[in-house]
């Protein structure tokens, strides 16, 4: 796994690209989701911020933060859980896959694989069949883990 600081070095020149700054409280919040194993709450990141950098951000101003690096690709909102998870793949400069989130119900550890988009389109006509359109192609998987399962 690379750095912190390499990852957050690679978003920072990746909001450039897009004519946005990735500010010093932007880079904290990032570096909480970096960090952490499992999926943070909007809360779960101003407590990290508070013991990691001695800084006290308001919850409406981490939710602005959240919004904006969801905007940017950089981390995904897990609606399951409502909480958030950085992406997987910050510091690829290719296009990937649809995204599929593993939440581990115990932990709330999150895995992100991806899914090819021919499974994709069959799952889209499926819906369409049905009489439904997509509103966002994001799967969320309720799971356990490997470590949660063998512990009970």
């Amino acid at each position: 796994m690379q750095s912190v600081d390499t990852i957050i070095e690679h978003a920072e020149r990746h909001c450039k690209s897009h004519g946005a700054r990735l500010t010093p409280k932007r880079k904290q919040v990032l570096s909480g989701l970096i960090l952490s194993e499992k999926a943070l709450s909007a809360y779960e990141l101003i407590d990290f911020c508070k013991e990691k950098f001695g800084e006290s951000i308001p919850a409406m101003s981490v939710y602005r933060i959240l919004e904006f690096l969801e905007e940017e690709r950089l981390v995904h909102k897990l609606n399951l859980a409502n909480k958030y998870v950085a992406c997987a793949h910050i510091t690829c400069s290719h296009a990937h896959e649809v995204p599929q989130f593993l939440i581990c119900n115990q932990c709330n550890k999150v895995e992100e694989i991806n899914i090819s988009k021919s499974t994709m389109d069959e799952l889209k006509e499926n819906i369409e069949q049905a009489g439904f359109h997509l509103v966002s192609p994001q799967l969320e998987m309720n799971c356990i883990c490997h470590s949660c399962a063998t512990r009970n």
